[in-house]
């Protein structure tokens, strides 16, 4: 590409990012990672929180889908923000809105408290995760490439291998409350790593603030929450049939499909989303295996600590530490996948990732209770290659014919997806293992891992899409 970078966005490689450049990406980092592993900390803790907060199952797990919700919401909300009131003080506000739940959370006196302050958590959340993308392409100057996305997706690809090691360490020692308080040092590092290193990007005037599209945002919002609801009781008695699915699920398609209609007129004003972007094929097509990416991560990483811990036995803890070299293989991805698509191109590379990850999960189809654990580690010391790498490519790809004043848009385009896909990943083997249960514990995770692998290597077809050429040096 020749493009100039007022035109679109241009693909360069990481030895020319600025130091200053390298230092707000460390802001970033930082900064998002308590969010991420937060949320999926929190997962392991459903039943320690039930007891101790004398609550139910059904009522204690609204602390996840809450919290997931909550994030839906936001989502739609950062590209408007970010535009008023400039990214860095939309990051900064998240960070503490994050914290300050965090904090909350921890203090919670009931479930019902608990519950309010996980939403709120969640909307700062929602916030933080598609901002740390945008600011991080801004703090590069629009120059995209496949080891900037590696540093960017690092915590979004680390979050769910890491997040239950640590909250196995956390539960096993600690109080569940510590799970909410070690955010704060984080968020605090990242405040002031933030306030010193990203740049003022504040409006120059009101006059190029913008609206917020009151109409898009009253369609788009609920539609996911809708969305999102009904994936994840799916797996509840009744599956899709269930008003409590059904109803969701309905309400949410019919405002998608209305929202699509709106934002889709051709009167040119902006929404709230601008999906008219993913006709561009560079983000069309990565929006759509980022989808599917979604889908085949959190498949697994819902699989696998409930096979350690129902089918073998295991505890909390055991479940984390065992899951710890997946979290290795996916760490050591981020320094090889670069490189890869730099070579190949990053429809090779990520068709390539998808397939490892498929493969690797094959053992756990066929595991008992009893197979040897050193064999299994050293499978998801592979699966964490595979795994690690699916994200960077579309990523990499995703803003190549993007003008610099999209890139929120492009953002939220491709973390909605990414988000959806992880809901609809989880769904499907949840109601996989649910409904092989009655054949025994064994033979229903043999049952739900073959559907995992099945997504993965589905998978494999929309990354048919995504374009074959090498990056251009610049």
């Amino acid at each position: 590409m020749n493009t100039s970078l007022n035109e679109t966005m241009v693909e360069t490689p990481e030895a020319t990012l600025s130091p200053q450049t390298r230092a707000a990406l460390l802001a970033l980092l930082v900064g998002g990672i308590a969010a991420i592993l937060d949320s999926t900390m929190v997962t392991l803790a459903i039943r320690t929180l039930a007891v101790k907060l004398h609550s139910t199952a059904g009522t204690i797990q609204w602390v996840t889908t809450g919290f997931l919700l909550a994030m839906a919401v936001a989502i739609p909300v950062t590209g408007w923000a970010e535009r008023r009131w400039g990214g860095k003080r939309v990051w900064m506000a998240a960070l503490m809105l994050f914290v300050l739940a965090s904090v909350l959370c921890a203090v919670a006196w009931n479930d019902a408290a608990l519950i309010g302050f996980r939403a709120l958590q969640g909307f700062g959340a929602g916030l933080i995760f598609p901002l740390m993308q945008t600011l991080a392409v801004r703090a590069a100057g629009g120059r995209v490439g496949s080891r900037l996305m590696a540093a960017v997706s690092l915590p979004i690809a680390l979050g769910p291998i890491l997040g239950p090691v640590i909250g196995g360490v956390v539960l096993n020692w600690l109080s569940w409350r510590w799970l909410f308080l070690i955010n704060v040092p984080l968020i605090a590092a990242g405040l002031l790593l933030a306030r010193r290193f990203l740049p003022d990007d504040r409006p120059a005037s009101p006059d190029g603030r913008a609206r917020l599209d009151w109409i898009g945002l009253a369609l788009l919002a609920p539609a996911l929450a809708g969305i999102l609801l009904g994936l994840s009781r799916l797996s509840e008695d009744g599956g899709i049939g269930h008003a409590g699915v059904l109803a969701p699920l309905s309400a949410g398609a019919v405002l998608l499909a209305a929202f699509i209609a709106w934002a889709a007129r051709p009167d040119g004003r902006q929404t709230i989303v601008d999906i008219r972007l993913l006709r561009l094929r560079s983000l069309g097509s990565a929006s759509t295996v980022l989808f599917t990416a979604g889908a085949a991560m959190y498949a697994g990483m819902f699989l696998l600590p409930l096979y350690y811990q129902q089918l073998r036995g295991g505890s909390v803890l055991d479940a984390g530490l065992l899951l710890i070299p997946q979290g290795v293989g996916a760490l050591a991805s981020r320094f090889a996948v670069g490189g890869l698509v730099d070579r190949f191109g990053a429809r090779a590379a990520t068709i390539a990732g998808f397939l490892l990850a498929a493969v690797a999960t094959v053992p756990f189809a066929l595991a008992g209770p009893h197979t040897d654990p050193w064999w299994l580690g050293a499978v998801l010391l592979v699966r964490g290659l595979g795994i690690g790498a699916v994200l960077i490519p579309p990523m990499s790809v995703a803003y190549q014919d993007t003008r610099p004043a999209d890139v929120p848009h492009a953002t939220m385009n491709t973390r909605i997806a990414q988000q959806v896909g992880a809901s609809f990943g989880t769904a499907i083997v949840a109601v996989a293992l649910q409904s092989l249960l009655g054949r025994g514990a064994t033979a229903a995770f043999h049952g739900a891992f073959w559907w995992a692998i099945g997504i993965t290597v589905a998978a494999v077809v929309p990354a048919l899409a995504l374009p074959a050429a090498k990056p251009a040096n610049h």
